[in-house]
C-alpha cells in the first residue's frame, strides 16, 4: 500500500524529465519561417534615395534583383529600432568582406533613415523602402531587425530573427561565400 503513494511522484519526475529534455532539444530562439526553403514572392520596392526607376542601381529592389545567381543577405531595418543599431557593425563587417547586402527600410521616415545611414555608415548595396509593411508581411517578419540569406534563385535559405550578432557571422559568411565571389 505504501508504494501507491510513490506513483504520483514517479509520474511527476518522468514528466519533469521529459520537459527538461524537450527544452534542450529545441532551439528556443528559432522561430519557424514559412519562407525558409521557398521562393520569395514577387515584390517591387522603391529606392530610399528616390532616384529614377529606370536605373537598376538606384536602390529599387524587386525579386528579380535577388535572382541573379549569387547569394544575398537581405536585412529589414529601421532608424527607430534600437537592436538595428546594435547589429549595424556586423552588417558593416559583412560588407567589408564583400558580402552583397540589400537593405529594406521598414515603416520609417525617409529623413530618419537617411540620417541613420549617414551616422553609422552604409553597408547596403541597395536600400529600398517598405513604407506600409506589406513586403515585410509577405516575408513573415515579426519585427525589425530580421535578416535573410537568399540564394541566387530567389529561395530563402536562412533567417535570423533579431539583431545579427557576432555569433551569427560564421554561419552567414559560410553560406554566402560558398556561392563564390560577387
Amino acid at each position: 500500500m505504501r508504494g501507491i503513494y510513490m506513483v504520483p511522484v514517479a509520474l511527476f519526475l518522468l514528466l519533469a524529465g521529459l520537459f527538461v529534455i524537450a527544452l534542450f532539444l529545441n532551439d528556443k530562439n528559432e522561430l519557424p519561417s514559412m519562407l525558409v526553403g521557398h521562393e520569395i514572392r514577387s515584390f517591387d520596392l522603391p529606392a530610399l534615395n528616390g532616384t529614377s526607376d529606370n536605373n537598376l542601381e538606384t536602390g529599387r529592389i524587386t525579386e528579380e534583383v535577388l535572382k541573379d545567381g549569387g547569394m544575398t543577405v537581405v536585412n529589414f531595418w529601421a532608424s527607430w529600432c534600437g537592436p538595428c543599431r546594435i547589429e549595424h557593425v556586423q552588417l558593416m563587417t559583412l560588407r567589408a568582406r564583400g558580402v552583397r547586402i540589400l537593405g529594406i527600410n521598414y515603416k520609417d521616415e525617409k529623413s530618419d533613415a537617411l540620417k541613420f545611414i549617414d551616422d553609422l555608415g552604409d553597408p547596403f548595396q541597395r536600400i529600398a523602402v517598405d513604407r506600409d509593411g506589406r513586403v515585410g508581411i509577405d516575408w513573415g517578419i515579426t519585427g525589425v531587425p530580421e535578416t535573410f540569406v537568399v540564394d541566387g534563385t530567389g529561395h530563402v535559405i536562412h533567417r535570423i530573427v533579431g539583431p545579427l550578432l557576432p555569433s551569427d557571422m560564421k554561419d552567414v559568411l559560410e553560406m554566402v561565400q560558398s556561392s563564390g565571389p560577387r
